[in-house]
């Protein structure tokens, strides 16, 4: 068994390529910038958890990359039996000055990027008759909406239009899942105003930002068997968020 994570040299996406490969699947890192943090990795499960990694640069706002990506990995593996889309972006700034470029570059990324993955991937797999796509969303593409994040907000909602879509087009062989975290823990949101932080995590019943192993935990369920009847199903995960 195998495994796609895209955006996964740090962050949540690592998180994510550890829980599979602990748990014995072979892994795909993709990473786009990070390439030693990418190879730190790949080092780190093959030895650890004794399982094959394959290290893979690609930009998923380039279509070309994205084929060149796809190539690879079915020239190495043959097949792929997880789409984990991860990869995203945010910049966050005052709505009014986002210009439209800063706002197309986002949902290149965080939609299109997802969105011709889960198309060229999820035909491939549906060769086989067999494969599981989980998406990456987050509680701002449901309802916890930020003007400063107004093109991470449409794009994540987005994910979710594409997760109904593609797990009917799919159906019944390919399950399609999204998970929408609310507020992770992250290099990103070690630099939160502590203040804003702390307001955020008033309106948490857990009262506390997620651990990246929390998220990776529900990513690595989705793929396996023991998910096998959960289909086009959008997951909150956000420690019980005050609505």
């Amino acid at each position: 068994m195998n495994v796609l994570v895209t955006g996964s040299s740090r962050g949540l996406g690592k998180s994510i390529i550890i829980e599979y490969a602990k748990n014995g699947y072979d892994v795909i890192i993709s990473y786009k910038t990070s390439k030693k943090e990418a190879v730190l990795l790949k080092e780190y499960v093959e030895s650890t958890y004794k399982v094959k990694a394959l290290v893979i640069k690609c930009d998923i706002a380039k279509e070309n990359e994205i084929d060149n990506m796809i190539d690879q990995i079915y020239q190495e593996f043959g097949y792929l039996d997880i789409l984990v889309n991860n990869a995203s972006i945010a910049k966050d700034q005052e709505f009014t000055l986002k210009t439209k470029n800063e706002f197309m570059k986002i949902l290149e990324i965080n939609l299109v990027g997802t969105y011709l993955l889960s198309k060229k991937i999820g035909l491939k797999m549906l060769d086989r008759k067999q494969g599981s796509i989980i998406n990456i969303s987050s509680t701002n593409g449901i309802d916890t909406t930020y003007p400063e994040s107004i093109d991470y907000d449409a794009s994540k909602a987005g994910v979710i239009s594409l997760t109904h879509n593609f797990a009917n087009y799919f159906a019944p062989y390919i399950r399609v899942n999204t998970i929408c975290p609310g507020w992770i823990n992250t290099d990103m949101t070690k630099n939160l105003d502590e203040e804003f932080a702390k307001k955020e995590k008033s309106k948490i019943l857990l009262n506390r930002f997620a651990e990246k192993e929390e998220i990776a935990t529900l990513a690595y369920f989705l793929g396996t068997d023991k998910a096998s009847y959960i289909n086009d199903s959008i997951i909150r995960i956000d420690g019980g968020l005050k609505r």
